[in-house]
Formats: C-alpha cells, structure tokens, sequence
C-alpha cells in the first residue's frame, strides 16, 4: 500500500490542474496542509523528444512529497518510456496517468478522457507503466465519456489487474466538463468495489463535505481541485475541523494580501522562461485567482489586470493592506 494511505490515513490530495498547479502554488497548498501532490499533466512525447521546458513543468521540491507526475498520451510504448525518464531524472513518489483531462486538444490526441472510450488501450498503458518502472504507478479518471457510457467501473477493475497502486475518480463525465454536479454514487460503487485505495474528486469545496463524504462514502482520500485554486487555506481548514470539529478562523485579509504578494515572487523566482525578474503580466490570471470572495475583489482584479511590474504590486498591496489592517 502507499504509504500516505496506511494505518487508516485519509490523505487531502491538490489535484492537478493545468496552467494553475506548478511548483509555487503547490508549496502555497502544502505549507496550508495538503498531504499529496501531483504536477501539471506533461505529454509523454515532449519528455522524450522535447526539450528542458517539459522537464521543468514537473520540477517539484523535496518538501512537497509526497510527490507525483502526471503524464499523458496514447501510446503503451510512448507512456512507458516516458516514465523511465521520469523515474531516473525526478524521482517521483507516484507516476499518475491522466485519463481524465476532458480538453479537446487533449482528447483528439486519444489521450485523456478518451481513453474512457478505449478501457483495454486505457488498461495495456497502465500495464505497460507498471512493468517499466519501480515507482508506483496510478491512475486518474472521469466517470465516463458522456451519461451513456460510464465505465468506471470496467475501468477500475482494469487498472487494479494492471497493477495500479491507486485510483483518483472525478465524478464527472467529460462531456459534463465542469458542469453540473460529481456523482459520487458512481465513486463510492467503485471504492467499494476495488481492493487498492480509491480517491474521490469532486465538489469538495467546504470542510462539511469532507465530514459528509468520510462519513457516507468508501473512498480512502480526497482531492480537491478548484476550490483550492482561489482559497488555498482550505486543507488547513479541513485539517483542522477534522481534529476538533470546529472551523478555524480565516485568514485575514492583510494575511490574504501577504501570501498574494508572497505567490508573485514565488513564481518570479521558480519561472525561468519569463527574462525580466520584475515583470508580472504573465502570472496575472493566477494573483487575480486568490483574490476570491475578497471584499471589493471584482475591482481588485481589474486593477491587477492593469499591474505590470513587481514593484507595482507591492505597493498596491500596501495599500490594501493600510485600508484593512486595524
């Protein structure tokens, strides 16, 4: 068994997600108490053909590990050989295999959600991974490809025969998206069902839903994915309802100012294809995320919209931080 999992552990997972899951963020969700992480999804064949950038889309630090990598495509061969180099260059706890991103530019490369199409492709990938590396090896899904073709549970009992060391199950289908709700009756009939732990995903956005989802629902951990995007104080929240069955004070919204300040230098100082140490533009939609349900926040975002420079930043946030601190 993995080792986050045993003696009864009920690991928070960040979930990956693309362009917002990269290395600064992460440390931002594992110093609030998230216990595994995986990195953005990274296709196979840039690992093997491209160039130092695919490489730095998994970088990770010693104090996230648990620590996996999230690859996709459609190739057994490809996949395989893609995790031995993740295996011998990063060293990851887990390699996680994305069946589950529901992205066009994605599916129509068959990899994905469009595996969830193909369970026996999904099934020979898995065991391809499993047999060329040492590292544990699991697997992400959707429920389905759409309402009338739900396959989870084929495809969990495929990837456990396949020797996957876990599951993560999004309760939505990919022609869902992100709409509507995650069906956690489809989860729950699978972690029932399997023998290896099985993560849900879905909807988890309130430290009663975790009490709610632990108390109904045979799953051995949670990931937590958008509502961590804007709030990442959330897995110190549930930790601590968790161990004393009361919420815990937010943050403050000077503290909420500092750690949007602290975000920037942090991605300032881990993204090294952005030249200008001071130039902020590019990281904007990430700032303008953590500023969720702040007071004023609509036109706190216009504002960041309009900030360029590191500088600009602090000084803006010095103000903020005038008008709220007591």
């Amino acid at each position: 068994m993995l080792p986050w999992f045993a003696d009864g552990a009920y690991p928070l997972y960040l979930a990956p997600m693309a362009r917002f899951t990269d290395v600064a963020f992460r440390q931002l969700c594992k110093e609030q108490g998230a216990d595994v992480m995986v990195t953005e999804f990274v296709m196979a064949d840039s690992l093997i053909s491209g160039g130092e950038e695919s490489w730095r889309s998994v970088d990770f630090t010693e104090e996230q590990r648990p620590m996996g990598v999230q690859v996709f495509g459609s190739s057994p061969e490809r996949m395989a050989e893609a995790a031995r180099r993740i295996e011998a260059r990063v060293r990851p706890d887990f390699i996680d295999i994305n069946c589950g991103c529901p992205a066009d530019k994605v599916t129509d490369q068959a990899a994905g959600s469009s595996l969830l199409r193909e369970p026996d492709k999904l099934a020979k990938i898995t065991e391809a991974i499993v047999q060329a590396v040492h590292t544990p090896v699991t697997v992400k899904i959707r429920i389905g490809w759409d309402e009338d073709s739900v396959v989870a549970p084929e495809v969990g009992r495929l990837v456990e025969s396949a020797g996957a060391q876990a599951l993560a199950i999004h309760g939505r289908t990919k022609m869902q998206r992100y709409s509507g709700k995650a069906d956690w009756k489809v989860i729950n009939a699978v972690a029932a069902e399997l023998s290896i732990p099985v993560v849900g995903n879905g909807d988890v956005s309130t430290c009663k839903d975790v009490v709610r989802i632990r108390e109904e629902s045979p799953v051995s951990g949670l990931m937590i994915g958008r509502a961590a995007m804007g709030y990442p104080w959330l897995f110190k929240e549930i930790k601590h309802y968790l161990a004393t069955g009361e919420i815990p004070e937010a943050p403050t919204i000077p503290e909420r100012w500092s750690t949007i300040l602290r975000f920037a230098e942090l991605l300032l100082s881990t993204q090294f294809k952005h030249k200008d140490p001071n130039d902020i533009r590019w990281m904007r939609a990430k700032l303008k995320a953590l500023t969720k349900d702040m007071p004023g926040s609509r036109k706190v975002r216009a504002k960041i919209d309009t900030i360029v420079s590191l500088d600009e930043l602090k000084a803006f946030v010095a103000s903020k931080q005038e008008l709220t601190t007591p």
